[in-house]
């Protein structure tokens, strides 16, 4: 593992945003083919890009799982969101990126993102994770 700030910095917040399980998990799945793209995605991704300032974490969770359900990508948008809701990110949040997105990107993606809130949801509740404004 590199050990340059950057690097540091950027798994520092990997870790908040996504939870050690999930970095845990994809550390072990690191090999001699995939290394340098996993040091890539830490040190520019989350080092540079999450640690900016112009934005919080809050605002950077709703323009991933915005972009994640424009690009159909699902298996990016449920860690992000499963995530999200961990990190307590309120239902309401989520709420308004899914309707945003459903006049942009079309309300099939909306429909589709719906399906694994639920998904997650039941995941989670089973696990003992409150997630915040499910009343």
């Amino acid at each position: 593992m590199p050990d340059d700030k950057l690097y540091q910095d950027g798994m520092k917040v990997r870790r908040k945003i996504l939870g050690d399980e999930h970095v845990d998990r994809a550390n072990a799945r690191t090999t001699a083919h995939n290394r340098e793209f996993q040091e890539l995605i830490v040190r520019y991704g989350w080092g540079e890009i999450w640690t900016r300032p112009g934005l919080d974490y809050r605002e950077r969770r709703i323009l991933v799982l915005g972009t994640m359900m424009a690009l159909g990508r699902w298996e990016e948008f449920t860690m992000h969101l499963r995530a999200a809701l961990v990190g307590q990110m309120s239902l309401a949040d989520i709420k308004e990126v899914f309707l945003q997105q459903a006049i942009y990107c079309g309300v099939p993606i909306a429909n589709t993102a719906h399906h694994h809130l639920e998904a997650i949801m039941t995941e989670l509740k089973a696990k003992g994770v409150k997630i915040v404004g499910d009343e």
